[in-house]
């Protein structure tokens, strides 16, 4: 299940892995919350723990971040590039 929560997913040459935070849980859970060895698993591995914590929240009953959301971009401000 593909989610509409953010991802930022930033290379740590130290331990050579690519870490993940979720903007909207940053709050809630201490970040960076997963890794990977490489982008597509940190992805992976990512999605898994939106699922997780939106499945365990939803059972407590307790309140669920909302997804941060961008306005679409007109076709007229993409032009100008």
């Amino acid at each position: 299940m593909m989610s509409q929560y953010s991802m930022v997913i930033q290379w740590l040459e130290e331990d050579r892995l690519f870490l993940v935070t979720i903007p909207e849980f940053a709050d809630l859970v201490m970040m960076p919350c997963t890794h990977g060895k490489t982008r597509a698993e940190a992805i992976h591995n990512g999605e898994e723990v939106i699922e997780m914590y939106l499945e365990a929240w939803q059972a407590e009953g307790e309140s669920i971040p909302e997804p941060i959301t961008l306005q679409a971009v007109s076709s007229k401000v993409l032009s100008n590039r």
